[in-house]
């Protein structure tokens, strides 16, 4: 696997150790702060500013650091191996795959005073936003819009109506994050801290060219802007339960020597069913982790090339993460069981291990429906809309 460069993504005049940052995040998470407020606190967000989540997909000529997708899911899952929500929030800074559709000239507005811009989004439902001669009127409640106590700007689903009838396909519109209320309505088992909350807006007139179709090819040169945008938004959540599971992982290497039983056996890792169990989750996570990284690296390459990625590949990208998401379930869980009594309690961290590798399992970007379309195009059969 590629080592990620402590300063490889940190911003030139605002150095942050990336190790000292994660290292912060866990203790802080630990207490609880992150669960209990229901958002990663402001300080944070900032300094996951400085080490460059925000600008690393960004592309050069607007100030970013143009890192490839691998780059930016490995940083991610560093930060998702200190706290899963933190790094949830973090996967948001591959807004540039969606924001890369609006047109040049209103990126080049975005970014005028930075690369650093900070994105949330709730996509769905799509409201109805009525055309007006200067733009849309854009009104409703969008659910899930994960870290938006901490965005700069704010995306939101959008079907264009004129005299009542739809005109043209589902759009985003883009505005600034004051112009949309926060509910906090999230109130979750796992990834608590992701304040995934509602957003609300009433009447905000959006101009077009704030707004761009969901879904639409950039028109921007750089590679990043050939690839797949939806298994890249799939992509960097499964990377929150690949850095989760690490965690635990390493959690129960520290926890196992020195733990006995209650009862007076032995240390759990003098115990031959720990070794076994033990190593069989650490082989099927490192082998999840691989696939996941190499479907990556193919597609990745191929573009790099010139050519365009075969549906085959574009899939075998959706497999490996929803196989990736629920390994890290599993494994996670199996750290819970081999550590006994002790992982029961809200904050012990392998209760937060279980419960936020569940949630990353729940989105639906992982669902079964992912297995069918995979299977569908091994046999040739066409996939539903919008798999690939």
């Amino acid at each position: 696997m590629n080592k990620l460069s402590k300063m490889e993504f940190v911003s030139q005049d605002k150095a942050v150790n990336l190790d000292a940052l994660c290292q912060e995040i866990r203790e802080r998470a630990v207490t609880g702060e992150f669960d209990e407020q229901a958002y990663i606190s402001l300080d944070i967000i900032e300094k996951l500013k400085q080490i460059g989540v925000y600008r690393a997909l960004v592309p050069k000529r607007f100030g970013g650091d143009e890192c490839s997708p691998r780059q930016f899911c490995e940083l991610i899952e560093t930060l998702s191996k200190a706290d899963g929500s933190v790094g949830w929030v973090a996967s948001f800074g591959m807004s540039p795959a969606y924001l890369g559709s609006l047109p040049e000239e209103t990126l080049k507005e975005l970014y005028q005073n930075g690369p650093d811009v900070v994105f949330a989004g709730g996509i769905f439902p799509p409201q109805p936003a009525e055309i007006t001669d200067e733009g849309v009127v854009v009104r409703g409640r969008w659910k899930f819009s994960s870290g938006c106590m901490g965005a700069d700007i704010v995306g939101v689903g959008i079907s264009p109506l004129k005299n009542n009838e739809m005109q043209g396909l589902p759009r985003m519109a883009v505005m600034p994050a004051k112009k949309a209320k926060i509910e906090m309505t999230w109130d979750t088992v796992g990834l608590k801290g992701t304040g995934s909350h509602d957003l609300v807006v009433e009447d905000v007139l959006v101009e077009k060219k704030w707004t761009f179709v969901r879904g639409e090819p950039s028109k921007l040169s750089e590679p990043f802007f050939k690839y797949p945008s939806l298994s890249l938004a799939t992509q960097v959540l499964t990377v929150v339960g690949i850095g989760v599971a690490a965690a635990a992982l390493e959690e129960f290497e520290k926890l196992a020597p020195g733990k006995a039983s209650i009862t007076g056996g032995s240390e759990i890792a003098n115990r031959p069913v720990t070794q076994y169990e033990f190593a069989q989750a650490d082989a099927e996570f490192q082998a999840a982790k691989s696939w996941f990284y190499q479907t990556m690296d193919i597609v990745w390459n191929e573009i790099i090339a010139g050519r365009e990625a075969t549906a085959e590949q574009i899939s075998d990208m959706r497999l490996a993460c929803t196989h990736a998401a629920r390994v890290c379930a599993k494994v996670t869980r199996k750290m819970q069981m081999l550590a006994g009594m002790t992982a029961i309690y809200t904050n012990n961290p392998f209760s937060r291990f279980v419960n936020d590798t569940n949630v990353v399992t729940q989105h639906a970007f992982m669902g079964d429906a992912t297995l069918q379309n995979a299977g569908s195009i091994s046999f040739g059969l066409k996939p539903t809309p919008g798999y690939l």
